[in-house]
């Protein structure tokens, strides 16, 4: 089973450059109305990615959103770029994942004074929770240049408008921290992706912002000091590490629902055995021969399943079944997760049990291997 893309939009060329450069083998594709799209798979992954450049502002990004949307149904939708910090104990650098977004400039001009009319879009829980084990595990962080120290990832509102906010006193400002004081962050197109998002069946929307300044008239400074570089080199890393699991975890989706699906048998056959005969097969309609086989005893050392589960894969790159590239990919998240193993702490379990959905994610296809990581999946969640 084919694993669904995940669409990630950008607003600026930088942007657009860092999720690239992340990309195997990234093909262009021309809508119709002449949008262009690349398509490619992140690097040692199985993950498809399809990439847009929207340009700024909300409604270019909610119009080039739902193009990409209708095309290419995808799992999910990622707005990765830099923003301004709003609070001081956002850093730059820092990445700023939001659990909502607020289009700060609805309102109604009365008498008495400008009224907001906020509109405001929640991050859905189940990609929240997966974008916090994300930071928890820290593993996005591996390919990130060494800096004086590690960016952190915050979680909360962010404020997306149609302006460069650049001041901590013009009316825009106050504003904000007036009336969404909560607000982490703010940009320019996380409000129309938002929106696009919605209007096609709540799809999930991420919006991962790399701070690349503090919205207080210092902007020409640090982007002189190539902080817009190095903020959105962060947020491209955590995305598409975000991406990679989001997309694993709507393939597990659409298994667990074929599944259900399938039909059950039509009618049920009970069989009685007498004296020293024994019941072999009980069955509705049989077609072909019959073969009986004991079942297999399921793994209960997680230890030497890994072990085992290391030559069956082997195996597969031997017989064909699996690339170079993924094998080498699979064997590297192998590697991660028995040394996580050898550690017994709430942090090691979390990450034994991201690589191993990182490695449901590369073998899916091979449906033997599959069933078989599935059941060490179990064996890692029921570890206490």
């Amino acid at each position: 089973m084919s694993r669904p893309p995940i669409v990630i939009l950008t607003a600026l060329d930088l942007e657009y450059q860092a999720v690239q450069e992340k990309l195997v083998d990234p093909r262009p594709r021309r809508h119709p109305q002449g949008t262009r799209f690349e398509v490619g798979r992140l690097a040692g992954g199985r993950c498809p990615i399809v990439l847009a450049h929207v340009g700024k502002g909300n409604q270019a990004a909610a119009v080039l959103a739902e193009r990409a949307i209708n095309t290419f149904a995808p799992a999910a939708l990622l707005f990765v770029g830099v923003a301004g910090a709003l609070h001081s104990h956002v850093a730059l650098g820092d990445v700023v994942v939001a659990t909502h977004v607020y289009a700060f400039h609805g309102g109604t001009s009365e008498d008495d004074g400008f009224k907001s009319r906020p509109r405001v879009w929640e991050t859905p829980h189940v990609v929240d929770q997966i974008a916090r084990h994300i930071d928890r595990d820290g593993s996005w962080k591996r390919g990130l240049s060494a800096h004086d120290r590690g960016p952190e990832v915050h979680f909360g509102p962010i404020a997306a408008g149609e302006v460069v906010l650049n001041s901590k006193v013009s009316v825009h400002a106050l504003w904000i921290r007036e009336h969404y004081n909560d607000a982490q962050a703010v940009e320019m197109e996380g409000a129309g992706v938002a929106q696009a998002a919605h209007l096609n069946r709540s799809l999930p929307v991420v919006v991962v912002r790399g701070i690349s300044d503090r919205a207080d008239g210092t902007k020409e400074d640090t982007d002189r000091e190539r902080w817009q570089q190095r903020a959105v080199a962060n947020a491209a890393a955590f995305a598409v590490s975000l991406a990679e699991e989001l997309s694993a975890e709507a393939q597990d989706d659409d298994r667990r629902t074929t599944e259900t699906r399938r039909p059950t048998m039509p009618e049920t056959i009970r069989n009685v055995a007498k004296g020293n005969a024994r019941v072999g097969v009980q069955a509705g309609t049989v077609y072909g021969g019959i073969r009986i086989t004991p079942e297999p005893v399921p793994p209960t050392d997680l230890a030497e399943a890994l072990a085992g589960f290391r030559t069956r894969l082997q195996r597969a790159r031997a017989g064909g079944h699996l690339d170079d590239d993924t094998y080498t990919a699979a064997e590297a998240e192998l590697t991660v997760a028995d040394k996580a193993l050898e550690s017994d702490t709430p942090q090691s379990r979390g990450t034994l049990t991201l690589a191993l959905k990182k490695l449901r994610g590369l073998i899916g296809d091979v449906a033997e291997l599959a069933a078989e990581l599935a059941i060490i999946i179990g064996l890692a969640q029921g570890l206490s």
